[in-house]
């Protein structure tokens, strides 16, 4: 046990799958998982462990932003002996080449968050996701006919800015998207010589203003979860 996850050692598999959404962490054990139980609930950040065709698998929301995420990876890796973990969620699109609903596998992630600087005092404003969990969900996403872009994502520490230009984020650092927990997860991973891997499904579009309701999001989020979940039994 953790001061943040109650579940005890041997009840979290090797590799999590990570929703933010503690809900959408409830419907994916419920939908996918044989003999999925409830192993972790602190904070209502809700956690649960079966099997995926035989695999087991265990699956834990992160919440929202890098200190949340920050907080469950760490603990994940080095107190449960984690060694991959695959974050799945929703990516807002600052280019008119993605469209709703597009699968993205991050392979770079820029962020002016201070998450790294204070944890260890690692200035780099760049982190990346383990490179062999790229591949394998690369070869798993070409097996399986799912359309796969890459690219690299802008990690925010705010949701609502009033200064953030997406446009010059794309331009200049060549972000196609933005979401708010990669950054805190790579840099953990690559701290602890552990796997970390980051799959986004297009929710809106700032170029096009192109947006889903959250019942749509729910329903579009399935082909990356069953990506996540078909790559797990590679590894």
């Amino acid at each position: 046990m953790t001061p943040h996850i109650e579940a005890k050692k041997g009840e979290i598999a090797s590799v999590v799958i990570m929703p933010g959404d503690p809900l959408r962490a409830r419907m994916i054990a419920e939908k996918y998982l044989e003999n999925a139980k409830l192993v972790t609930a602190v904070r209502g950040i809700l956690g649960f462990t079966g099997t995926y065709k035989g695999k087991e698998v265990t699956v834990i929301a992160s919440g929202m932003g890098c200190p949340s995420i920050g907080i469950y990876s760490y603990e994940l890796y080095h107190e449960y002996e984690v060694d991959s973990i695959i974050r799945i969620g929703s990516v807002g699109a600052y280019t008119k080449d993605l469209n709703l609903y597009d699968v993205v596998l991050v392979d770079s992630v820029y962020s002016d968050s201070t998450f790294a600087k204070v944890q260890n005092g690692t200035d780099d404003s760049i982190m990346y996701p383990n490179l062999e969990l790229n591949e394998a969900i690369s070869k798993t996403a070409l097996k399986r006919q799912i359309p796969l872009a890459t690219g690299k994502i802008y990690c925010s520490d705010v949701f609502y800015s009033d200064i953030i230009d997406f446009r010059k984020m794309y331009r200049e650092n060549h972000c196609i998207g933005v979401e708010m927990e990669s950054f805190a997860l790579f840099h953990n991973a690559n701290q602890l010589h552990k796997k970390a891997a980051c799959l986004l499904t297009v929710s809106n579009n700032f170029e096009t203003g192109a947006e889903t309701t959250s019942e749509e999001r729910q329903k579009a989020f399935l082909g990356m979860i069953e990506l996540a979940l078909e790559t797990s039994l590679t590894l």
